[in-house]
């Protein structure tokens, strides 16, 4: 009596021996995948941005402008109380000073915040930048892994 166990993991299925409503099942799950994985690419993709958002504001708003004259502590000095739109939530902003230029805060996820040098901070966002870039070419290669198969099942439709 032959059982109708589902084959093993890695092992190919001749597609054409499968009924149309498996076909259409297997068909209706890879499109299922491919959708959680475009979403979780996408979201990885803003994630990324973000953090070089981040680089960028400590770079323009605090490590790179140029003093114009005098001495560099008359120019970080200078730049307290410039100034600065601080964000709440991602789409709400209050006006706020900049109180010190030899800290910032950084999030370092779940709603915590350190305080680091804005050397310190950008290191640390370049990591996560590199991580995440990472990630993503590794979830790139799922999802074209996916589409191959799922193209493969429309082909045999």
């Amino acid at each position: 009596m032959a059982s109708k166990e589902p084959p093993a993991q890695g092992r190919p299925i001749d597609l054409s021996s499968l009924p149309i409503p498996q076909l259409t099942s297997i068909k209706k799950q890879l499109t299922q995948e491919l959708q959680n994985l475009t979403d979780s690419y996408a979201q990885l993709r803003a994630a990324q941005t973000k953090f070089k958002d981040c680089i960028n504001s400590i770079r323009d708003g605090i490590e790179k402008r140029e003093k114009k004259e005098g001495t560099y502590l008359q120019y970080v000095l200078g730049l307290r109380g410039t100034p600065i739109l601080v964000p709440l939530t991602p789409s709400l902003y209050v006006p706020g000073k900049l109180a010190s230029t030899e800290t910032v805060l950084v999030d370092v996820g779940t709603g915590f915040y350190v305080e680091k040098t804005p050397s310190a901070a950008r290191t640390f966002y370049s990591s996560k930048v590199e991580e995440l870039g990472k990630n993503l070419k590794d979830l790139e290669a799922i999802v074209q892994g996916k589409q191959g198969n799922l193209n493969v099942v429309e082909d045999g439709t």
